[in-house]
């Protein structure tokens, strides 16, 4: 379906499709013509608008609850939370509710419901503020993870998933942050961004100077710490932040991914920085190589609980019940991932979820299919040790660097064949 025609009917539209068709945002982005169809500046408006309003369902809930006789069908909802929140942002109160009326109008399950739109947003205070406590992450996921970190932790979670994230980039040639002068050069070396702006307008953007990598991301190749002329396997490459990072580091990259269209972005982003590696769209637990390698590092598929601050719509999308079949895939892609590895070679195993399951205890039942494994603790310029687990992981959460942005969420583990 065509979302709509205007930043505000197309940000409803992504609406209605997240919360009622269980469309993520990036097939949102990918399929709709309607989104295609507005200019540049509005498109990201609409986008802008859309993932705040997912970011903040709750507290736009309770302003809207004391105000709603019963709730309102989902389309309908969906535009008062979008006009609630333009009231949230300072838009003058006439054109959002002239607007939201007018959406209302036009839709037939919607355009009996146009007066009350009115009344509910003209009845909402000349200042609207979004007070009480974050958005809470869904029973699913905040359970276990209260049990793993506290519930203080979990709410300092919840408090950075309800802010807009940073963009962080990582550097061809470390040490050149100060040099682009866009930034904040972090204590790992990666660069977080001003507010604002357009990536691709950056100075050293055409020459491949930098790539856009979240800062947790970024400290996986640190953590295998290849060699100059090693040859490394990146399981899971695209859209290749780490790929990149190999190649940077003088290794021989063969980066191998299942998806064709992900693989071509990977060879995007190759081409711009002028970077190589040897490309190959494959299933890693059928690929054979013609020799073993000497570092692997696996980027496996998992919840992506994680990326919640990037990627707001996940909670709503998921119950839980994938990650069994997820940790099964992981534990699979490991033992295959070390059958391809050389004697004395390292293997990297990522992923970017907060829950215990695909982390801590995927690296227990690791070591113990594997006892000859040896754990190499990280050794990472600018990382706090408390971010070490006593296992010797690297276990990173959206609340670490809280006063500058915070950090997406990972579990890194560098392990040694004998």
């Amino acid at each position: 379906m065509t979302l709509g025609k205007t930043p505000r009917s197309v940000a409803v539209g992504i609406l209605d499709a997240v919360l009622g068709e269980g469309q993520t945002l990036a097939q949102i982005l990918d399929e709709d013509q309607g989104l295609r169809a507005l200019s540049p500046p509005d498109r990201a408006r609409a986008q802008r608008l859309a993932v705040d309003v997912i970011r903040h369902l709750e507290p736009l809930e309770r302003l809207l609850a004391p105000r709603l006789r019963k709730s309102p069908p989902l389309h309908v909802m969906n535009i008062l939370r979008l006009a609630t929140y333009e009231r949230v942002l300072g838009e003058a109160a006439h054109g959002v509710v002239n607007s939201a009326v007018d959406m209302a109008r036009v839709g037939k399950r919607s355009q009996h419901l146009a007066g009350m739109v009115n009344a509910v947003l003209r009845g909402l205070p000349e200042i609207v503020v979004l007070d009480g406590p974050a958005q809470m992450m869904p029973r699913w996921l905040r359970q276990p993870l209260v049990h793993a970190y506290g519930r203080e932790a979990v709410s300092a979670i919840e408090a950075l998933h309800a802010q807009t994230p940073p963009v962080d980039i990582t550097l061809r040639a470390a040490g050149t942050g100060e040099a682009l002068g866009v930034g904040q050069v972090l204590p790992t070396g990666s660069v977080r961004l001003e507010a604002g702006g357009q990536i691709s307008a950056l100075n050293g953007f055409e020459t491949g100077a930098f790539w856009v990598q979240d800062a947790a991301a970024a400290l996986a190749v640190p953590l295998l710490g290849v060699q100059k002329g090693q040859r490394v396997l990146d399981i899971c490459a695209a859209p290749g932040g780490k790929t990149m990072q190999l190649a940077c580091a003088g290794a021989h990259v063969t980066a191998l991914d299942i998806s064709g269209p992900r693989m071509a972005r990977l060879q995007q982003n190759l081409a711009r920085t002028g970077l190589t590696a040897t490309c190959v769209v494959a299933d890693a637990l059928v690929y054979q190589p013609d020799a073993p390698f000497d570092a692997i590092l696996l980027d496996a598929p998992c919840s992506a609980t994680g990326t919640i601050r990037r990627h707001p719509e996940l909670p709503y999308l998921k119950d839980g019940s994938e990650i069994e079949g997820l940790v099964a895939l992981q534990s699979a892609l490991i033992d295959r991932a070390l059958a391809m590895l050389a004697p004395q070679g390292k293997m990297v195993f990522v992923t970017c979820s907060l829950l215990p399951a695909e982390g801590e205890d995927q690296l227990s039942a690791m070591l113990t299919r594997h006892p000859d494994l040896r754990v190499i603790a990280p050794d990472i310029k600018g990382i706090d040790p408390a971010w070490i687990t006593p296992a010797g992981a690297l276990r990173l959460r959206p609340d670490h660097w809280a006063g500058i942005g915070g950090m997406d969420g990972f579990f890194m583990v560098c392990v040694q064949k004998p």
